[in-house]
């Protein structure tokens, strides 16, 4: 007997409410931000029942997850950083970057990068990721206002996103060939102080 030949080229009714919730939840991510947009809201927008959109993504924090499209979990890669002493966090996050983009994701990174540098919605969500997932945990732990912190972790941010382009994305030498724990030599010091240091600045302490 033959095995039947599974159909090709036609999407079920489940394929197109799933894109269609993605679709809205991109939108609303992006101009509303996370805290501003709410599972119903995204239902409402892409015509599904909210029940529809339990069922494809357990929870907001995932639906967020499955929007931003990231070839890599930063919480995953960033694990335990807000558990350590800020005053040695610097290495452990050039390192976890480092090992991140050169491991098999780094294609997937680049075409992420690039692809979102011209978007203004996709750069918008990137925006939100980077906030709610990344800096949150570069600065937790540390002392000072919510207006200082705020100040380091975009100062952190700086620095990590321009070596990212400039070694993996744009590919800068001798940075793009430079040996990792050079790298972090020359690196982590720079966001050491941007995390523990003394800051003159906006929303700097004094």
């Amino acid at each position: 007997m033959s095995v039947p030949q599974a159909r090709r080229g036609r999407r079920s009714s489940g394929d197109h409410s799933r894109e269609a919730i993605l679709t809205a939840a991109r939108r609303l991510f992006a101009e509303q931000g996370f805290e501003g947009t709410s599972l119903r809201q995204v239902a409402r927008e892409s015509s599904v029942d909210p029940a529809m959109v339990h069922h494809f993504f357990g929870g907001k924090d995932e639906l967020f997850a499955a929007s931003v499209e990231l070839p890599a979990d930063p919480a995953e890669v960033l694990a335990g950083v807000e558990t350590l002493d800020p005053a040695v966090r610097a290495e452990a996050i050039v390192r976890a970057v480092l090992r991140l983009w050169e491991s098999p994701a780094q294609h997937g990174l680049v075409a992420y990068v690039r692809g979102t540098l011209g978007s203004k919605s996709k750069t918008a969500l990137m925006r939100e990721m980077v906030n709610r997932v990344i800096l949150s945990r570069v600065v937790a732990g540390l002392p000072g206002t919510p207006e200082e912190r705020h100040l380091r972790s975009n100062l952190v941010a700086s620095q990590v996103i321009g070596l990212m382009l400039v070694r993996y994305v744009i590919k800068l030498e001798p940075l793009a060939g430079a040996a990792q724990e050079d790298v972090i030599k020359m690196v982590a010091p720079t966001i050491q102080r941007y995390l523990t240091g003394e800051l003159d600045g906006p929303g700097a302490t004094t």
